[in-house]
């Protein structure tokens, strides 16, 4: 399977591509800086650039993301947060689903990487932005299974668990590699069967 895995810099992203390629598979990262390809998901020229030169595509997995408001409560978020985490978080899925659209052929899979802070079955108040970003990720996720459904490309929507990375911190429950090789299971079995289902990275169905 040739694969294009978003936001592999470091944690989940990093270790999706070390599993990919221990399973076999051809993986190519992109990050925002350094050696590997680089992608800005918020950068329509450079989301048309990397399309044009990564080419032929049997999966996209959308993993770039960022958290800018952890554990913040209402008073302190400012538009600026919001615009910052939906453009990464929820315009960056499309814009790169958009442009790797003419790499997917029938039978393609696409991955879009969320968080059960996005499912209304975890509703806080706290990290507004990131859970409503989050959320608008799994929306488009059903939003896109059901547009390409026709095209015969199937779109699973996962969280990936509670990881020790940055993001997540070192209480987190698990490793990135326990969380990288329960997602490519679930990479692995995509099919238009499963479509639009949002997953952990076990296989457990998870609401929405």
């Amino acid at each position: 399977m040739r694969a294009l895995i978003t936001g592999t810099s470091r944690g989940i992203g990093a270790a999706l591509v070390d599993e990919g390629r221990a399973r076999g598979h051809e993986v190519i990262g992109t990050t925002r800086s350094g050696d590997a390809p680089t992608l800005d998901v918020t950068d329509t020229n450079a989301q048309a650039r990397i399309a044009a030169e990564i080419g032929a595509i049997d999966l996209l997995v959308c993993n770039a993301g960022v958290f800018l408001d952890r554990g913040a409560t209402l008073e302190p978020l400012t538009a600026e947060t919001l615009n910052d985490s939906f453009a990464t978080n929820a315009t960056g899925v499309f814009l790169t689903v958009q442009a790797q659209l003419r790499n997917l052929s029938e039978g393609g899979r696409i991955a879009i990487i969320s968080s059960q802070m996005g499912s209304s079955s975890q509703a806080s108040g706290n990290s507004f932005a990131y859970r409503a970003s989050k959320a608008a990720a799994i929306n488009l996720g059903l939003g896109l299974a059901d547009a390409l459904r026709e095209r015969g490309i199937a779109v699973g929507i996962y969280h990936p668990g509670w990881v020790r990375t940055d993001m997540g911190g070192n209480s987190a429950a698990i490793s990135v590699e326990t969380s990288a090789n329960g997602l490519w299971d679930r990479f692995e079995a995509l099919t238009l069967a499963q479509t639009g289902a949002f997953e952990t990275y076990d296989g457990t169905p998870h609401p929405v």
